[in-house]
This record gives C-alpha cells, structure tokens and sequence, in this order.
C-alpha cells in the first residue's frame, strides 16, 4: 500500500509539472469557407515573459484570478494581427516575440482572433474589429482591477489590428500608453472621420508605419507621427513624384527636435513623445517622415545633405556632380537622389545623399559641366561654401571647404574641415 501510495505522489507531481502551452489558432480554407455559413469570432489572449518565452499562458486563469507571471508594474504589449483571409499563424509572430522580450523585460499578450479574421468576407472581418475590442476592454478592466495601470499599456496593432488598437483607445478615452499602427488597413477605412478608425487621440502616443498606401493601406496620416519608409510604397523601392520634396532635399529639417536627431522608425519612436503631442496638440502640426531602406537586413541607411552656396551668376547655367571618399581615400558609393543638380537661379542647393554604411567622409570629388555645348577651357567657377551635413546624426559637427574655385569639366578632390562657428 505504501508502495502504491508512493508512486500514485511521483505520478500527480509529474503531471503537475507539465504545462499546456496556448497555441495561435490553426486555421485554414476550410473555416474561411464554413464563416460563409456559419460567422464565428472567439478570442483568446496569449501571455509570454521572460520567465515563459517558450511557453504561451492564459492571461488569467480559470477562475478569472491572474496569471502569477503577468507582472503590473512592467509594461505591457499587447500584439494585435489582421485580416487573415484563409487562416494562417502570421508568419511575422515569432519574430516580434524575440525581438520586442529581447529589447524590454514586459509583459506581452497576442491577441488571437483568428477565428473573426478568417473569412473570404472583408466586411464581416472590419465588423468584427469593433466586437474584438469590446472583448478587449473588458479584460483590460479586469487587468485594472488586479493594480495594472493603462499608461503601461503599449498595443502593436497590423492592418486590422491598427484600428481595433484604435477602438479599445476610444472606449478609454485616448488613456492608453501608445499604440502603433503597422500599414493600418485602408478598405472600408480611408477617409473615413477619427471615430471609425484609428487616430491620433486614441492615445497619449500614437506612431504609425505605412507601407502600402497604394494597395491595402490607409494613405493619410494617422498618428501623432506618421512614417513613409519608401514613400510609403512597394517594400523596398523608392519615393515617387509625390515625394519629391523629399529626394531633393527640402525636406530635410528637423529643427523642432532641438538637440534631437530626425524622429526615428519604430520601437524608439516614443523617444521624441513630448515633442511630437506638443507640436499636434499646440500648433496642430503633424509630423510625417519620409525614409529609404535598404532590401536586405538589417534594412538600414545613412543620409548626408550636401550644400552648395555661390555668390555670383557664374554657375546658372550648369550642374555639378560629387563623389564621397572616406579616410582611406576609397569612393564610398552613393545614391544621390538628383544626380545632376542644376544652379539655375538659385544661390545654394541642397542634394541629398544616401549611404549604406556609416562611414566618415574625409574629401569630395566636384565636377561642374556647363549646360550649354560651348567649352570654355579657360573660365572659372566660384563656390563660397560646401558643407556635408549627416541627417542620421545631426549631433556630428558639419564638415566645409571655403572659396573653391572649379574649371568646367575637371573633377577637384577637396578635403573636408570643421565648419567656421558662424555656419553651424
């Protein structure tokens, strides 16, 4: 009997070491083709910590009583996905879920609602976003309950998960932390008025990421700051006609961030907080920020603002072309937004420079070319300043040449220099 007694104790301590993981929903074309008959929305909320990375929990347990690993005083992302047309596990998942318990010691709660965003019918799915939320609030009430504070609250929402993000910030009254839109979805959203979509009053914060305003994304601005990486297009590509502005350099100021570099991309973002609700909510200004990438990881680039200043009209009626060379005395290949920038009246022009490393640039190769077919071997060109300036790290002082003198046609190398105190 003691035997038995003892092996039935080994048994029950086993199993109660095993834990059931909550798994995403698998869904397929079969439940998008039964939602024609038969609509379904189920949600379930999919804890993780550092203390469960591998693991997904209930955010509470069975008797409403919350999950002893979910922590009140952290702060706490909430991962919203969308429109999932035949039922996929978002490919993206796992990868937000390193990253984001990498970068932060959090809370984090996946939001599965894939049974509602799976569906052939895009408009069942859109209705279906302002029931997801209700459903939220009401465990984000019981979360309140249990000391946890909505100014932790940070919810990561894509395309249709950007608006639902919008609809729990509404029924809190625009008390919750941030929330970022990923491409908020634009079908049965563009321009429609702040209560049927996300906005920037959903939140103290609100920063928003478009990447495809011409397929299935919102276009217009949304957020406190708004993001276009690659005007906001085909991922990756270039800026079109639209941003012009921004390839040739005349949108590159970013001198209400004061000591601040341009407001950057992502996790980050929330760094120049203070200064973007300031600028919305006091100047009604929103901020949009154009940016290239590269098409491989880790996607980044650098940017320089190349100025040139004359002080006669001797250059109107040519164009200049450069080149980077770093300390080693290497061309550094450049992507210049307009490779051939004309004088034609204009006392200075900015061009826009693009690199894909980060790397210091010690001189710069000139050639001016005449836009007429008369060579004249004999005339010169004056120049009274150049300056490269690094947009990346505006904190990096500016670098200058004075009094450059060019001949038509003939490449100068000039070495680069601190600028005078009176051009910084």
């Amino acid at each position: 009997m003691r035997v038995y007694i003892f092996l039935c104790l080994m048994c029950w301590a086993r199993s109660d070491k095993k834990k059931t993981c909550l798994e995403f929903s698998r869904l397929s074309v079969k439940d998008s083709l039964r939602d024609l008959f038969v609509p379904q929305l189920e949600m379930f909320l999919m804890m993780y910590t550092r203390n469960n990375f591998n693991c997904a929990e209930p955010l509470f347990e069975q008797d409403n009583s919350l999950n002893t690993n979910f922590n009140t005083s952290k702060k706490t992302i909430w991962l919203i996905h969308g429109y999932r047309p035949i039922g996929s596990i978002p490919s993206w998942l796992q990868n937000f879920l390193r990253v984001l318990l990498d970068q932060d010691d959090i809370n984090l709660i996946v939001v599965d609602w894939n049974r509602g965003a799976t569906t052939f019918i895009y408009n069942r799915a859109v209705k279906n976003t302002r029931k997801v939320a209700v459903k939220l609030s009401e465990s984000i009430h019981n979360l309140l309950k249990h000391g946890a504070s909505l100014d932790n609250f940070h919810f990561i929402g894509v395309s249709l998960g950007a608006h639902i993000s919008g609809f729990v910030g509404k029924i809190f009254q625009g008390q919750l932390g941030r929330i970022t839109g990923l491409d908020p979805a634009g079908p049965k959203f563009s321009g429609k008025s702040s209560n049927d979509r996300l906005d920037y009053s959903d939140a103290k914060f609100v920063d928003v990421i478009h990447s495809d305003v011409n397929g299935l994304g919102v276009k217009e601005p949304l957020g406190h700051i708004d993001f276009y990486p690659n005007g906001g297009k085909k991922q990756p590509g270039c800026p079109k006609s639209i941003f012009s502005d921004y390839k040739i350099g005349l949108c590159m100021d970013c001198d209400d961030f004061k000591k601040k570099s341009c407001p950057r991309l992502g996790y980050q973002a929330e760094l120049w907080k203070d200064i973007l609700i300031e600028r919305i909510e006091k100047r009604s200004l929103r901020t949009t920020v154009f940016l290239d990438t590269t098409g491989t990881q880790p996607f980044c680039t650098y940017y320089f603002i190349l100025s040139i200043m004359v002080l006669d009209k001797t250059m109107k009626d040519g164009h200049i072309t450069f080149k980077f060379l770093n300390q080693l005395g290497i061309v550094e290949e450049a992507r210049l937004y307009e490779k051939n920038t004309s004088f034609y009246k204009l006392q200075e022009v900015k061009i826009l420079a693009q690199l894909l490393n980060d790397v210091n640039i010690s001189s710069i190769g000139l050639t001016y070319f005449q836009t007429s077919n008369q060579l004249c071997l004999t005339c010169k060109y004056s120049i009274y300043r150049l300056m490269l300036k690094s947009v990346t790290y505006p904190e990096r002082p500016p670098l200058c040449n004075y009094n450059v003198s060019l001949k038509e046609s003939e490449e100068v190398f000039l070495n680069l220099s601190t600028c005078m105190p009176q051009e910084i």
